[in-house]
């Protein structure tokens, strides 16, 4: 049984200059459809002219009429929802380096209707649309939503296949800075604990799993002041919520983690205004401070980083101005 999927039409006006459908149409639609929303459509192959699909490059004139499919299943009416502020590090042709705010969802997922960091970037760059996976438009890695820090995003096939291996091959250089809670009892360590699905638990991960993957997470204690210590960690795997668990796995779980930052043991935090700095994180205090990488066109290797945000700035500032070690 066919479905008929509702549709409309659009003609482009007599006194258009002739352009690529993908910056006409995008022009033309504004008050309907977002410029992704149009990509998406094109790329979807939802966007016909003479009853043939159209392409990005595809030349429209005056006088052209296409007819455009809005299926229900594929949403792609803008919300007007307006884009999150994104602060680009570094951009060009083939990719973009942004420092993401906590709070800020990498790409769409399940039940999750919220505008994301692919939404944002997509808006003002439609050539994103069809690099990668479906919705995770131009995604090499990602950062947890209430993880801050320095992403890279690719916005050519060629540039995605490259920063994918990279991540894949672990030739990326990543350090975070994170607040944990508890003093270590040495200065710096090595947490190699194979990481996989919590068995009970699918949404955890866990270092008891029935499919263990390699998982290595460097780290060096930065200062340790009244129960709390600032930690530089550099993840040599990419496992998802590695340091997290890796921190958690002996003992000193990220402050503010609401999955993983149960404590061991009993710990106090003596100073009475950094408890209640530590009250006042709304997510765990875990952030990208630094990313390297080599450039997939150039060969260049280049290297950015983001400070430390306010949340986490203020409880080192407690740390280092209110407590004694």
């Amino acid at each position: 049984m066919s479905m008929n999927h509702p549709k409309t039409t659009s003609a482009i006006p007599q006194n258009a200059t002739p352009d690529r459908a993908d910056r006409l149409l995008a022009e033309l639609l504004k008050e309907t459809f977002s410029r992704s929303g149009v990509a998406r459509l094109i790329r979807l192959g939802r966007i016909r002219l003479f009853g043939k699909a159209i392409r990005p490059s595809t030349i429209l004139k005056p006088g052209d009429v296409v007819e455009i499919d809005l299926a229900d299943h594929e949403p792609v009416l803008d919300l007007a929802e307006p884009a999150p502020s994104v602060d680009i590090l570094f951009e060009d042709e083939d990719l973009i380096v942004v420092n993401k705010p906590p709070g800020l969802v990498v790409h769409p997922g399940a039940g999750r209707p919220v505008t994301t960091l692919v939404d944002a970037l997509v808006r003002s760059r439609p050539e994103m649309v069809g690099v990668g996976q479906p919705g995770r438009w131009g995604v090499v890695h990602r950062l947890d939503k209430d993880t801050s820090g320095v992403m890279v995003v690719a916005k050519r096939d060629k540039a995605y296949g490259a920063l994918s291996t990279a991540f894949k091959e672990h030739s990326i250089h990543r350090v975070y800075l994170a607040l944990v809670r508890g003093e270590p009892s040495i200065d710096e360590g090595v947490v190699d604990r194979p990481l996989g699905r919590h068995a009970k638990d699918r949404k955890r991960i866990s270092t008891t799993t029935t499919k263990p993957r390699p998982a290595i997470t460097r780290w060096k204690a930065l200062q340790k002041l009244g129960g709390i210590t600032l930690m530089e960690v550099a993840p040599k795997t990419g496992r998802t919520h590695q340091i997290r668990v890796h921190l958690a796995a002996i003992g000193l779980p990220v402050a503010g983690d609401p999955v993983y930052g149960r404590l061991r043991k009993k710990t106090t935090v003596r100073d009475a205004a950094l408890r209640r700095g530590l009250e006042s994180l709304k997510r765990q205090a875990l952030h990208a401070a630094v990313l390297g990488f080599t450039h997939p066109r150039s060969g260049e290797y280049l290297e950015f980083s983001a400070p430390m945000p306010e949340d986490m700035a203020a409880v080192v500032s407690m740390m280092r101005s209110g407590c004694k070690a």
